[in-house]
């Protein structure tokens, strides 16, 4: 009798700090399924036309980027994919590359608008698209040396 009240008690609790919201195992899980992810600047590169962005801009561009609003997310039909890598439009994209692990990379194509910024994420084999708001992002190349 003291051991089935042992076990319940024991795996009741097990279950309370795995479905309490605050909790790691939730964060994680959600982590998994975001789209708009959090990004450390020690963790990326940034290029611009194929060149570097120094270390001062990158820290900059990677803090707007995290702090941009999420806007929509564009659904992409199989085959269409290049559309959205190469819009026909006359912006050039910033390119994040994110390396985390030896087996993911993630590559951010950020296309820099009036309105909005359009981000186009690129990881195994898939391209994901979205719009997000960042006052920020949208002035940055259009100061006179490309940068704010």
């Amino acid at each position: 009798m003291t051991w089935g009240l042992v076990i319940t008690i024991v795996i009741g609790s097990i279950v309370k700090l795995i479905m309490s919201p605050p909790s790691i195992v939730v964060g994680w899980t959600v982590s998994k399924f975001e789209l708009h992810k959090k990004l450390d600047s020690k963790d990326v590169t940034v290029t611009y036309k194929g060149k570097n962005l120094e270390e001062e801009d990158k820290n900059k561009f990677t803090g707007y980027f995290n702090e941009a609003s999420f806007l929509k997310k564009h659904y992409i039909f199989p085959g269409n994919e290049k559309l959205f890598l190469e819009p026909e439009s006359n912006v050039t994209p910033f390119v994040i590359n994110v390396n985390k692990g030896k087996k993911e990379d993630i590559h951010f194509f950020v296309f820099n608008y009036d309105n909005h910024v359009d981000v186009v994420k690129k990881y195994k084999e898939k391209v994901v698209s979205y719009s997000i708001s960042s006052e920020h992002l949208q002035k940055w190349s259009t100061s006179p040396n490309g940068l704010i």
